[in-house]
C-alpha cells in the first residue's frame, strides 16, 4: 500500500532500534516487518523531509567508486534497479553497516534507525535517520501532569538522503547529509558511502546569485540594495582570505542584519543544494559589486558603485548607457577615430 500526501508517496517504511553498548560492541533490534504505511507514518516522513529542508549544515556528494570497502551503491543498486534485493533485506544490509561503522569510531550513539523510500516533490529518494527520544509533557484525565516520550525531531543529527533518480540520470551529486555537530558527519558519510564534492568556485558562484536574487526580491531602493551587495562582498573576501569555512546562518546574520532569518531560509532552500563548510573562493565576488556585460561588438565592466557616483549614468526611459569622467587616454584614442 502506497500512502499519499500532497508532495510525498512512501512506498517503503521501517524503523529499527540501534542500542549503544555502553563501551562493549552495539547491539540490534530488527522489527520483523515493515511499518504500516498509515497516517503516522505519512506525517513523520513529512515531518522529517521538513527537518532537513530546513536544517543549515548539509554536505553533499555522490558513491565512493570502491564498493568492497563502501557497499551503500552496491546494495542500493540491487534494491531500486536489479530488483534482486527487496527493502527489508536493504534496510538489514543498512543497518548492519551502520552499527559496523559506529562500533569502528566507537561512537556512542544509538536510537531508531528510520529507513524509508519515497517520492518527494518526484525524485525517488531513500531516506536514513537516526532518530533520539526527548521526555515531553502531556496533560491527561483531570488535567494531570504526565512525561510522554516521543521523538526528538529538533534535535536530528544523524540524517541522509540517497536521491535514486539523480543517482540514474548521471547526476554529480544525488546524496546530501546532515554535517551534524563534531564528527558526525565522518562516520556517517562513511556509512553512505559518499564522496564530498565541493567545489569552492562553484559553490561561491551559486551562493553570489542566490545572494544577487535574494536583493532583488527584497523590493530595496537601490543604495540598500547596493549596500546588501557590498556587504556581502566584504563578508565573504574576509572569509575568503581568513580561509574560515561557510556557515549559512552566520553569514546572513552579517549580510544582512535587519531580518537575517529571511535570508538564511533562502540559502537554505533544499532545492538550491547550497553546500556549507567551503571556502569562499575571492574569484567569483566579483559580480557582488562590479556589473560585467558584452554584446557583438562591444564590451563593459563597472563597479556598482559609480552608478551612485554619478560616473554611469542608466537611463531607462531611452535605454542609454552614459560614461562621465573619461580617462585622458581613452579620449585621446576616441578623437583619433
Amino acid at each position: 500500500m502506497n500512502q499519499a500526501s500532497a508532495t510525498h508517496a512512501i512506498s517503503h517504511l521501517v524503523i529499527h532500534r540501534l542500542v549503544p553498548g555502553d563501551g562493549a560492541p552495539s547491539r540490534v533490534e530488527l522489527r520483523p516487518q515493515a511499518n504500516p504505511l498509515d497516517d503516522a507514518a505519512v506525517r513523520l516522513m513529512e515531518r522529517l523531509c521538513r527537518h532537513l529542508a530546513e536544517r543549515p549544515g548539509k554536505g553533499f556528494g555522490h558513491f565512493e567508486r570502491d564498493e568492497g570497502n563502501f557497499p551503500m551503491a552496491h546494495w542500493v543498486r540491487a534494491h531500486a534497479i536489479e530488483g534482486s534485493l527487496d527493502f527489508a533485506g536493504l534496510s538489514r544490509e543498512m543497518l548492519g553497516h551502520l552499527q559496523q561503522r559506529i562500533d569502528e569510531d566507537k561512537v556512542e550513539e544509538g536510537g531508531y534507525v528510520l529507513f524509508a523510500r519515497a517520492t518527494v516533490f518526484g525524485a525517488d529518494c531513500l531516506y536514513v535517520a537516526l532518530l533520539q527520544e526527548t521526555l515531553g509533557t502531556v496533560i491527561g484525565d483531570g488535567l494531570s501532569i504526565h512525561d510522554s516520550p516521543h521523538l526528538d525531531m529538533a534535535g536530528l543529527q544523524v540524517a541522509g538522503r540517497i536521491d535514486i533518480s539523480a543517482w540514474q540520470a548521471g547526476a554529480e551529486r544525488y546524496i546530501s547529509f546532515l554535517k551534524g555537530r563534531g564528527d558526525v558527519a565522518g562516520w556517517f558519510k562513511r556509512f553512505l558511502g559518499c564522496t564530498d564534492v565541493v567545489i569552492a568556485l562553484k559553490e561561491t558562484k551559486k551562493l553570489v546569485e542566490t545572494i544577487g536574487h535574494f536583493a532583488d526580491t527584497q523590493q530595496l531602493e537601490a543604495p540598500q540594495r547596493d549596500e546588501l551587495m557590498e556587504r556581502a562582498h566584504l563578508v565573504l573576501e574576509e572569509m575568503g582570505e581568513r580561509g574560515d569555512p561557510l556557515s549559512l546562518q552566520a553569514v546572513a546574520a552579517q549580510i544582512f542584519p535587519d531580518a537575517p532569518a529571511r535570508l538564511a531560509e533562502t540559502l537554505q532552500n533544499e532545492a538550491l543544494e547550497l553546500a556549507t563548510g567551503f571556502v569562499p573562493d575571492k574569484r567569483a565576488l566579483r559580480p557582488l559589486i562590479r556589473f560585467k556585460a558584452s554584446a557583438a561588438d562591444w564590451k563593459l565592466e563597472f563597479e556598482r558603485s559609480s552608478l551612485r557616483g554619478g560616473s554611469v549614468h542608466y537611463d531607462k526611459e531611452s535605454n542609454t548607457l552614459v560614461l562621465s569622467n573619461i580617462p585622458a587616454k581613452l579620449r585621446q584614442m576616441l578623437l583619433e577615430e
